[in-house]
C-alpha cells in the first residue's frame, strides 16, 4: 500500500502522525488502525494525581459547608474594636452543600500531617477544589493523546465521551467531567453499548448535569411532603440524543414515562442516609410509584431495576443502531457518508447486541471509509493535538486548553447536550481560520530549528500531499513560512 493510506489511517482514524510513522506503517495500514482495538488496556487513564469522582463532588460538598459555617459565624460574631466585622470566605451559592472539610484535609480531601497543617486556614472554595480536578484531569487526557500509540482508540474515547457529553460549564460537573469520561466511557470504549448507556445515565455528572439528581416523583412520600416535581431532562436526552435519535419514533409520553421511572436516580449527599456522598443512590422516597409504558411496553415498577430495564431495551432497538451507525459514519468518514458504510455498522451493532468493538472493526475494515477523499475539517482539539504529535513538540496541557478555547472548543464544556457539531460549519469559518493560522506560527518557531518543510511534509503526509501543497511548501521564502503552510494546507486542515 501507499503512504496515502498510511496517512488516512493516521488522521482519519487517529490523531496525527508522529516522526516516521507514515513510512512505519505503510505495509499494513488498516492492521495498523485494528491493533488499537486489541490494546482495550491503553484506554484508561492510570495516573495517582487522578481522584475518583465522587472523592471530588464530597470535598467540593464539605467546601462548601466550610464557607456556609464560616458566613453564620461572621454574620453571629461581635463587632471588632476598629468597627468592622469578622467576614467569612465568599462561595458558590449554587453549589451542593457539604459537612466541614477535616482540619487536616487538602481542598482535595487529601490527608495531611497535623504539624503540616496551619494554625487557622482559611475554608476551601468549592470552585478551587473544582479547578484543581479539572486541571488534573484535562492535562492527563491531553497527555495521553499526544503520546499514545493506540490513538484510534483515543479516538473512541472522544466520540463517546461527546456522543454521551456533560459541560464543565455547569458548576458541580467543573470537578468530575474528566473523572466522568474516565469512568464511565473508557472502561466501556469496547464493550457493549448497553453497558456503556448505564454507566453514563448513572454517573453523578449526568444526573447533575440533565437535572436527574433534583427529579422528584409527584406523587413519591418526598413528592407529597416537598410539593416538587418531575424533571424530563435527563429522559429526553437519553431517547432523542444518546439511543434512539430524533427520528426514532418515540413521543412526549415516552419522554414523561421515563422520567417517572428514573425518579430516584440521583446523587449521595452527606445528609443522605445509607449513601455515599458524591456517588449514584437509588432514593426510594422520591421515585414515582406505578407501572409505565415506553415505546409501547409496559414495565412494572421495581424501583431502580426499572429504570435499568428499559436502558437495556433502548439499546437493542433498530432504531438506536440506525442512530449510532450514523453518527460514527459521520464522524470518521464524512458528513454525508456512504450508505453501505451505515448499514454495515447499523447491522454489525444489532447482530452482536451492540458490540462497540465489533462495530469499530467494520468501520476500519468497509473500502468505503478508506476510499472517502479527505473532506471532514479536523476539529480544534484534534488539530491541535496533531501539531503537537506532527512537530514532536512538548505537550503545554495549559497552553493547549487556552487554545482550545480561542479556537472554539473548549474541552468538557459542548454547547448543548447534543455535543460539539460534527459539520464543516462549526469549525471552518473566517475568524477560526484566523486562530489556527496563529497556532502554526508559533509551532514553525517552535519546531526543530533544522527541520526541512518539505521533508516533514513527506514524514506526516506522505502520498496524501497533493501538488499544489507540495510547490507552496518549496516556494516559501523561509523555513517557517513553509512549516506554517504545512499546517494550514487542505491536507493537514481535513481528514
Amino acid at each position: 500500500m501507499s503512504t496515502r493510506d498510511a496517512a488516512t489511517a493516521l488522521r482519519r482514524f487517529g490523531l496525527g502522525a508522529r516522526t516516521g510513522e507514515t513510512k512505519r506503517i505503510a505495509g499494513d495500514p488498516r492492521g495498523f488502525v485494528l491493533q488499537s482495538l486489541a490494546q482495550a488496556d491503553s484506554a484508561p487513564l492510570a495516573d495517582a494525581a487522578l481522584e475518583p469522582s465522587h472523592v471530588t463532588f464530597a470535598a467540593a460538598m464539605q467546601a462548601q459547608r466550610q464557607q456556609k459555617l464560616a458566613r453564620a459565624a461572621a454574620k453571629d460574631s461581635p463587632v471588632m474594636q476598629d468597627g468592622t466585622a469578622m467576614k467569612g470566605d465568599a462561595g458558590d451559592p449554587a453549589a451542593q452543600e457539604g459537612p466541614p472539610a477535616p482540619a487536616d484535609a487538602t481542598p482535595t480531601g487529601r490527608a495531611i500531617p497535623p504539624e503540616a497543617a496551619p494554625a487557622a486556614s482559611p475554608p476551601a472554595k468549592p470552585g478551587l477544589v473544582r479547578r484543581e480536578a479539572f486541571l488534573n484531569e484535562a492535562f492527563a487526557r491531553i497527555g495521553h493523546a499526544a503520546a499514545t500509540d493506540a490513538a484510534f482508540l483515543e479516538r473512541l474515547v472522544m466520540f463517546w465521551s461527546n456522543h454521551f457529553c456533560v459541560s464543565a460549564n455547569k458548576g458541580p460537573v467543573r470537578g468530575i467531567a474528566g473523572a466522568y469520561e474516565r469512568e464511565a466511557i473508557r472502561p466501556n470504549v469496547l464493550g457493549r453499548f448497553a453497558d456503556m448507556l448505564l454507566a453514563v445515565t448513572q454517573h453523578p455528572a449526568m444526573l447533575v448535569y440533565l437535572d436527574n439528581a433534583q427529579s422528584i416523583g409527584p406523587n413519591s412520600r418526598a413528592g407529597l411532603n416537598r410539593g416538587r416535581g418531575l424533571n424530563e431532562n435527563l429522559a429526553r436526552e437519553i431517547l432523542e440524543l444518546h439511543s434512539l435519535g430524533a427520528d426514532g419514533g418515540y413521543s412526549q409520553e415516552d419522554v414523561t414515562n421515563l422520567a417517572r421511572i428514573l425518579t430516584g436516580w440521583t446523587v449521595g449527599t452527606p445528609d443522605t442516609p445509607a449513601a455515599e456522598p458524591g456517588k449514584f443512590f437509588f432514593a426510594p422516597a422520591r421515585h414515582e410509584p406505578g407501572d409505565w409504558t415506553v415505546l409501547g411496553k409496559r414495565y412494572r415498577d421495581q424501583g431502580q431495576l426499572s429504570g435499568q430495564a428499559v436502558l437495556r431495551d433502548l439499546a437493542q432497538r433498530p432504531a438506536t443502531a440506525r442512530h449510532v451507525a450514523r453518527k460514527l459514519a459521520r464522524h470518521f468518514v464524512a458528513d454525508d457518508p456512504p450508505g453501505a458504510v451505515v448499514h454495515d455498522l447499523e447491522s454489525t451493532f444489532l447482530r452482536t447486541g451492540g458490540d462497540l468493538a465489533a462495530v469499530a472493526k467494520v468501520l476500519v475494515e468497509s473500502p468505503q471509509t478508506w476510499e472517502a477523499p479527505p473532506a471532514k475539517v479536523v476539529p480544534p482539539y484534534d488539530f491541535l493535538v496533531a501539531v503537537v504529535r506532527g512537530f514532536a513538540l512538548e505537550p503545554k496541557p495549559q497552553d493547549l486548553l487556552r487554545l482550545t478555547n480561542l479556537l472554539g472548543q473548549p474541552l468538557w464544556r459542548p454547547p448543548s447536550p447534543a455535543g460539539w457539531p460534527d459539520g464543516d460549519g462549526a469549525w471552518a469559518g473566517p475568524s477560526a481560520l484566523r486562530e489556527r493560522l496563529r497556532v502554526a506560527e508559533v509551532a514553525a518557531r517552535q519546531a526543530d530549528p533544522v527541520a526541512d518543510p518539505r521533508a516533514m511534509a513527506n514524514d506526516i503526509l506522505g502520498d496524501g500531499i497533493g501538488a499544489p501543497t507540495r510547490e507552496a511548501i518549496a516556494r516559501a521564502e523561509t523555513r517557517e513560512q513553509g512549516l506554517e503552510l504545512l499546517l494550514m494546507s487542505p491536507e493537514f486542515q481535513r481528514r
